[in-house]
């Protein structure tokens, strides 16, 4: 029997173990059922995990479980990340604490500590996942640098450089000074910060006129190559071919003519510095101009910034700006706000950075996947679908993918350098001389293989063939561009096939003001505290039906404990019937009274709308509208009404089917509960909930005369107790109806004395008035009553005949203070009303 009280923690412990001992979790065990896949999300091993992931793997698991219910051979393969820029700082950072530095260590020590680092966070993340209940098959378990995904890996830069899809070259790249390595576009945040339009002068060779060349960083002049205008522009025509002197510098530079200079911005003139910006470095290309770079990996000034050498980006701007104003160049700081590209991982400013990088050919990439969106039967399904243009746009602007990074955790760049050659191979060349590249390969390159690298390939394994393209895979819109259009490129350029049919996109977890949770704020929830509290139950249940996917949710912890309440109700209603069917053999649905049949009808369409919304990934209706059911239909209507009739076999059968169904229902939602009420349950038809069979529509158990009848007299209730609440109408009142159609009695059903009982219902007649109901309360009063009442009828008497004496003695009345006369009147007014109220 089910303790009196909830209790969350007594309730999960120990049940996550006992369903991975009993291989509950494991895939493969029905090779004859159809196979369902879906791939976890990494998680980085760099720590605890935060609410968002507790948000995406609760409903991965809400969907493997549902599917698993239904007999599909399910395969959850769970993994991490090695998130190279963020566990590499991660490393450094403990290390430099240990007084040790990276670079004396050595890249083996130092890999060797990535590793323990590795071990130690990624047992963290699975006793986390454990807390959160998630059935993921750890047998399947794969790790972004494990030895077959570094296979894969390897041979898809191979594959790649042999095809022409990968290559070698020097571009303008997004450098972090801090992480001192090259990032992706997506690796890039945008913030709005204040700045300046530094207004600057760059005299006319052997002229006293000088051009008026705006920039917002002047610290970068010291790379200044040229300075463009646009020949259209009628100002500075006559200057194209001339030189300028480079303010501090001293240079001649030359004044091109560029389609870059637009005449309608700015002054119309711009100073070109091919080494740091990617426009410049294009404009560069076009007119063979010099790239000077003039910063060091760290960000300070390097040799070319002359006397500023060894500066920060910022204490160089701050010195310059100094000396152009003493050497009058400096005309006029125009203040603004512009947006500035900054480190996802590291947070500090990107630096455009003239760098020799691998980059991945993209244009044609795209067209493939642009191409297969157009066909229903192959492409990748969004979920909400209007995340599909988040791809689709991405793919039609994309530019070629930086893949190299200047750090040493990762998969190494299979390249290999000997004077001028190079090899690119998956094994090492032979002969002597050959010096591998130092760098790794962007985590995502690696990530964009996960939906088939983990099930073996490039190997054609049981796996592969089984599980790939998988069916599902839940992510958040925010990693739409760095995972899933990757993802979707690779696999239909190495598979030729979509990795998925379906991308569940889930919004942001958010604080309940809708602001973005963050250290700084203070505003972060951790899981595990909720955990802690309410229970995991509680947090999957709210996690997963609190809003639409796509939106963000906005994390209320008010509806935690509301949640919490809604499964203690559960846990109440579950005492009770388990407690009424201990008896219970079979299953006897043959002699239903209109309430059975009522429950039967309700419970059978929440099947229906359940199975639809499930399978169409909305969940947010299935909260409301099993809430709704489960609350009032089941909980306070149904159980209220099987209290009349519980030792009828059929209305023990009744609460069985539903409670049963009501548990495989909320079970993908609230594992645990749900598991260890079916436990408690006289009938099983699997010895765990979560490989029993989820509840099947009979359209037989649809019965809509009785839910008609039914629902009229619930109505009829609620209106009954509406009007004794109103009018203030105790409990100790008779009530008589009387009602103009004997129809109406019928359908009511008052001759079953359900509705007599539960409304204490004394009589019921019909009568000729035009009123379809009059209903007539009347005070019931006890022997004892009406004896309290004589006395206290006798007592007045008495007490207003020695009043009415006093008050008719002229002697009293002439004497007596007129205050203690005028009392006297009063009180014998008051007494003759209650002597009234009371006889009558």
């Amino acid at each position: 029997m089910l303790e009196t009280k909830y209790d969350a923690k007594k309730v999960e412990e120990k049940k996550y173990d006992i369903w991975k001992e009993k291989g509950y979790f494991k895939s493969g065990k029905n090779k004859g059922a159809n196979p369902y896949c879906i791939v976890i999300p990494p998680p980085n091993v760099t720590g605890k995990l935060h609410i968002g992931h507790a948000y995406n793997v609760a409903i991965q698991d809400a969907i493997i479980r549902y599917k698993r219910m239904q007999g599909f051979d399910t395969l959850w393969l769970p993994g991490m990340d090695h998130a190279a820029i963020a566990t590499e700082a991660k490393v450094v950072k403990k290390l430099k604490d240990q007084g040790i530095d990276k670079y004396e260590y050595g890249r083996e020590n130092f890999l060797n500590a990535c590793w323990d680092w590795t071990h130690e966070y990624g047992q963290s993340i699975r006793d986390q996942w454990a807390a959160m209940g998630i059935s993921v098959d750890y047998d399947k378990e794969r790790f972004t640098l494990d030895e077959g995904l570094n296979k894969a890996v390897t041979k898809v830069f191979v594959d790649y450089y042999n095809k022409g899809l990968i290559y070698r070259g020097e571009k303008i790249i997004n450098w972090d000074p801090v992480a001192q390595t090259a990032l992706s576009n997506e690796e890039v945040i945008y913030k709005d910060v204040e700045g300046a339009f530094y207004h600057l002068k760059y005299y006319i060779e052997g002229s006293d006129e000088y051009l008026d060349v705006a920039t917002t960083r002047p610290e970068t002049l010291f790379g200044d190559t040229a300075v463009a205008v646009n020949e259209k522009d009628e100002r500075y025509k006559k200057y194209i071919g001339k030189n300028v002197i480079l303010p501090i510098v001293n240079k001649l530079i030359p004044v091109i003519a560029d389609e870059h200079a637009d005449p309608e911005f700015g002054t119309g003139v711009v100073k070109i510095t091919p080494a740091h910006d990617p426009n410049d470095f294009e404009v560069g290309n076009r007119h063979n101009l010099e790239r000077v770079i003039v910063m060091n990996p760290d960000g300070t000034m390097n040799e070319n910034a002359l006397k500023y050498a060894g500066l920060t980006r910022e204490e160089c701007r701050e010195e310059l700006l100094k000396d152009l104003q003493e050497k009058d160049l400096l005309i006029s700081i125009e203040p603004m706000v512009h947006s500035v590209g900054h480190s996802e991982r590291t947070g500090v400013m990107v630096e455009p950075y003239l760098s020799k990088q691998w980059f991945v050919k993209m244009r044609g990439l795209a067209d493939k996947v642009l191409e297969n969106q157009k066909d229903e039967n192959t492409k990748v399904n969004f979920v909400p679908e209007y995340y599909e243009k988040t791809m689709n746009h991405w793919m039609e602007i994309t530019y070629d993918w930086c893949i190299s990074r200047q750090l040493w955790w990762g998969h190494r760049i299979p390249a290999w350098y000997k004077g001028d050659e190079i090899y690119v191979k998956e094994e090492a060349p032979i002969g002597e001389g050959w010096v591998q590249d130092e760098d790794v390969l962007d985590t995502w390159f690696s990530s964009a293989l996960w939906p088939f690298s983990t099930l073996g390939w490039p190997e054609k394994t049981e796996d592969m063939q089984r599980y790939f393209p998988n069916d599902c895979l839940v992510t958040g819109y925010d990693i739409i561009p760095f995972w899933v259009n990757r993802m979707t490129f690779q696999s239909l350029e190495l598979n030729g096939v979509r990795p998925f049919k379906d991308v569940v996109i889930h919004g942001l977890v958010r604080d309940i003001q809708g602001r973005k949770m963050s250290k700084s704020l203070g505003n972060g929830v951790d899981p595990f505290d909720m955990i802690n509290k309410y229970g995991t139950d509680a947090l999957r249940y709210y996690l997963n039906t609190d809003c639409a996917f796509g939106t963000d949710l906005r994390f209320d912890e008010t509806k935690m404990a509301s949640t919490w309440n809604y499964i203690n109700k559960i846990w109440n209603a579950s005492r009770f019937v388990l407690m009424n069917i201990e008896d219970i053999k079979n299953i006897d649905l043959s002699n239903l009274s209109d309430e059975d049949k009522w429950i039967l009808s309700k419970y059978n369409k929440i099947v229906n709308s359940t199975i639809k919304h499930m399978d169409n990934y909305e969940f947010n209706l299935v909260g409301m509208e099993t809430y709704n059911f489960i609350y009032d239909d089941f909980c306070s209507n149904y159980i209220e009404f099987a209290k009349f009739n519980i030792d009828k076999e059929s209305t023990k059968s009744v609460l069985y089917t539903v409670l049963n169904g009501i548990l495989k229902i909320l079970h993908p939602f609230m594992p645990f509960v749900t598991e260890e009420i079916y436990q408690m349950l006289p009938i099983k038809d699997s010895e765990s909930i979560m490989i029993s069979d989820y509840p099947k529509y009979d359209e037989k158990l649809i019965f809509e005369k009785e839910e008609e009848i039914v629902e009229n007299k619930i109505n009829f209730i609620k209106t009954f107790r509406n009007i004794k609440a109103e009018n203030n109408i105790s409990k100790d009142f008779k009530v008589n109806i009387n009602f103009t159609d004997e129809i109406i009695i019928k359908i009511l059903k008052l001759d079953n004395n359900i509705i007599n009982e539960k409304l204490n219902i004394n009589s019921y007649q019909v009568s000729s008035e035009n009123l379809k109901a009059t209903i007539y309360f009347e005070k019931i009063v006890t022997d004892e009553e009406i004896e309290l009442k004589n006395k206290n009828i006798e007592n007045l008497k008495q007490s207003i005949e020695r009043r009415k004496k006093l008050l008719s003695n002229e002697n009293y009345v002439k004497k007596a203070p007129a205050n203690l006369v005028e009392q006297e009147k009063n009180k014998l007014i008051e007494e003759e009303q209650k002597l009234k109220e009371l006889e009558n």
